[in-house]
């Protein structure tokens, strides 16, 4: 059997997207699918993706072309946060109803957990000065996780400030860390020669949502981002007038990455996006290659063949029943499923 070393920190950065602000909205990050070293000898046969506002579902269909086994480490990683201020928690720690099946049976997983100052690693320093994997991902001083974590002592304190791994964003602020968080699913998988592996996960979506969503924001920005024609925009206007002075048309925005399909032999042979909307009469845009088609009232389908993805999918969802954000869940610091790197 070949096994195949793959190193997380050349993919971490496909993921780590910090989150953009405006008009007291939030702005997505991007999570995406699963990824492994570059591999000339398992193909992806075919992936199926469905989007919605709520729920990110991906099945996958691989198959090792070779005429040796391969065993791979298959990675999911999430989006960095900041360990110090966090203006929503939207966007720390790991999303909603993530789970991995590989053919029909749920996978464990182990949860790497990495810190990173100016794209430096900086976690075997905050392990050296004693810091827990709580301390690390939820900074006693301030967390939006509700969860109990141990005060730093002095002689930490006075050391992670010496590291310049504390920092004030002014005088008469408290110490916060300087550092980011990166929570990484990992699991090792074992492609059988000349045998197909099914992999399915699901996980509910990091999105934008609120007024800063609502609004399409400068229009050259969001034509370039999610290519909304004509029909799109007279929709639109015709909704936001309907609201009176607020002009706010309810909205989420998800971001996906699919770039790391590239990854696999070939890319994507056979390629399914579908989106899913709430409810008929939703509004739908985005730039992607392909022509859709309407499936059923709620569905949108388009198919592809040989796909190498060029860019990142951003969806927009306007029209939706309402605009709250999703909260997300605190990183999952399961005992012997976490390491750090």
């Amino acid at each position: 059997m070949i096994k195949l070393a793959m190193l997380l920190a050349p993919v971490l950065a496909l993921a780590a997207s910090a989150p953009a602000i405006a008009n007291d909205g939030i702005g997505s990050v991007s999570a995406g699918g699963i990824i492994v070293g570059k591999t000339d000898a398992v193909a992806m046969k075919k992936e199926v993706l469905t989007v919605s506002p709520d729920l990110i579902k991906v099945e996958y269909e691989f198959l090792n072309e070779s005429k040796a086994d391969v065993e791979e480490t298959i990675i999911f990683p999430l989006p960095a946060y900041d360990a110090g201020y966090h203006q929503s928690p939207t966007y720390y720690g790991q999303p909603q109803q993530f789970s991995i099946e590989v053919d029909g049976k749920p996978r464990d997983y182990q949860t790497v957990l990495l810190a990173k100052l100016d794209g430096k690693d900086v976690t075997a320093r905050l392990k050296a000065l004693g810091l827990t994997d709580k301390q690390v991902a939820y900074f006693p001083s301030f967390t939006p996780f509700d969860r109990k974590v141990e005060p730093l002592t002095a002689q930490q304190k006075k050391a992670l400030i010496a590291d310049g791994l504390l920092a004030k964003l002014s005088d008469d602020e408290q110490w916060v860390p300087a550092w980011s968080v990166t929570v990484v699913y990992q699991w090792q998988q074992k492609f059988a020669a000349g045998k197909t592996v099914r992999v399915r996960h699901q996980y509910a979506p990091f999105v934008a949502a609120g007024p800063g969503a609502s609004y399409l924001g400068d229009g050259n920005e969001f034509e370039k981002k999610y290519c909304g024609d004509k029909a799109f925009y007279a929709t639109w206007n015709k909704l936001a007038k309907q609201q009176g002075e607020s002009g706010f048309v309810n909205a989420k925005w998800v971001s996906y990455i699919l770039k790391t399909g590239n990854t696999w032999k070939n890319g994507i042979e056979d390629f399914t996006l579908n989106l899913v909307k709430g409810k008929s009469d939703e509004l739908i845009s985005l730039c992607f290659p392909g022509t859709f088609t309407k499936i059923n009232p709620t569905t949108l389908q388009v198919k592809l063949r040989n796909f190498r993805p060029t860019q990142d999918l951003n969806v927009y969802f306007g029209n939706v029943e309402n605009g709250s954000e999703n909260t997300g869940e605190a990183p999952a610091l399961r005992g012997n499923y976490l390491k750090t790197k």
